[in-house]
């Protein structure tokens, strides 16, 4: 049975077309390329959301890089999309839950301080790259933020710079949501764990908004060829349990969103093509009720808090055993 379902997975693949040319030669550039899935959204007729300034951002770099990608490399737009709704739901209970800080670490070409309903005693701070910064406040000069934003340039990867940013913005603040949106798949389970390390050891930092790819999607990434196309921006981060890692440096899921799932919700599944969808109803029909629950949670964003230290001392137990 096993056989069965990674022959009608390799079909699948085969039929989405997923040999993408290499498009993207830095990290940096997938923001151009999410810029550019938020403005086509802002287009769409049923828009989950609207990102009025999203086309400014991503501009001519922005819709080469899609435009180059097969057709077939819609899934891309469509998690580009829905993660953008979940992160915004995310940030609006956040704030009802008492937020007054958002610290978003690698922000790249975001607009939500511009298009989100916030209150303005809220304090947005962005950071990322010089370059990024620089770029984003030339294209974005004379737009007015809704909240308080700052923007501070700064290398992530510099850990003495943001430890003292992080020490900075933690003193100054009741209760913090960080978000690295699109940021941890591209750093080393051993920065992963220092960074997560560092926003534990912060009583006011609350929450920390994070992608999820399950396992199973590390194999398909290299199946597809995806990994071949983003190997100048390749995904570091594939940890064999997620969840437990996340535990073992001190945070638990709060709420889990997958984009299957929050799809539905909102009335905008993947749009797969006919031939696409019937490949996926017959892996359906083969795979055990576990294999189908895998597939509905492929990927997703998940929101951790702090875990209690009895939680944490019992995962490194078990790690240990």
């Amino acid at each position: 049975m096993e056989r069965i379902f990674v022959a009608l997975a390799d079909k699948y693949i085969e039929m989405s077309g997923w040999q993408m040319k290499e498009q993207v030669n830095q990290v940096s550039d997938t923001a151009f390329m999410a810029a550019a899935y938020r403005a086509m959204e802002t287009n769409h007729p049923n828009a989950i959301f609207h990102d009025p300034l999203a086309e400014k951002l991503a501009g001519d770099r922005g819709k080469k890089i899609i435009g180059n990608l097969p057709k077939q490399a819609f899934i891309g737009g469509w998690s580009v999309v829905i993660r953008t709704r979940i992160i915004d739901d995310f940030i609006q209970n956040a704030i009802v839950d008492g937020v007054d800080t958002i610290l978003n670490l690698g922000a790249g070409l975001d607009t939500r301080p511009y298009r989100m309903e916030l209150p303005e005693s809220l304090r947005w701070i962005e950071v990322d790259y010089p370059h990024v910064i620089e770029l984003k406040e030339t294209r974005l000069f004379g737009e007015t933020p809704r909240c308080r934003l700052e923007r501070v340039r700064l290398d992530l990867a510099d850990v003495d710079a943001r430890r003292t940013l992080l020490d900075a913005v933690a003193s100054q603040s009741k209760k913090v949501l960080v978000l690295t949106e699109a940021v941890t798949p591209y750093l080393s389970e051993d920065a992963v764990a220092l960074l997560g390390t560092d926003l534990r050891s912060h009583e006011s930092i609350g929450y920390w908004a994070v992608d999820y790819f399950s396992p199973a999607s590390y194999e398909y990434r290299r199946r597809s060829g995806m990994s071949d196309s983003m190997k100048m921006a390749p995904f570091l981060f594939e940890p064999k349990d997620y969840f437990g890692f996340f535990l073992r440096i001190g945070w638990t899921p709060k709420e889990t969103r997958y984009f299957a799932t929050e799809a539905e919700r909102l009335g905008r599944p993947a749009p797969f093509p006919p031939a696409t969808r019937f490949v996926m109803r017959i892996l359906g029909f083969f795979a055990s009720p576990e294999r189908r629950r895998e597939m509905k949670q492929y990927a997703g964003f998940v929101l951790f808090e702090p875990a209690k230290t009895e939680e944490q001392a019992i995962a490194k137990k078990h790690e240990a055993q």
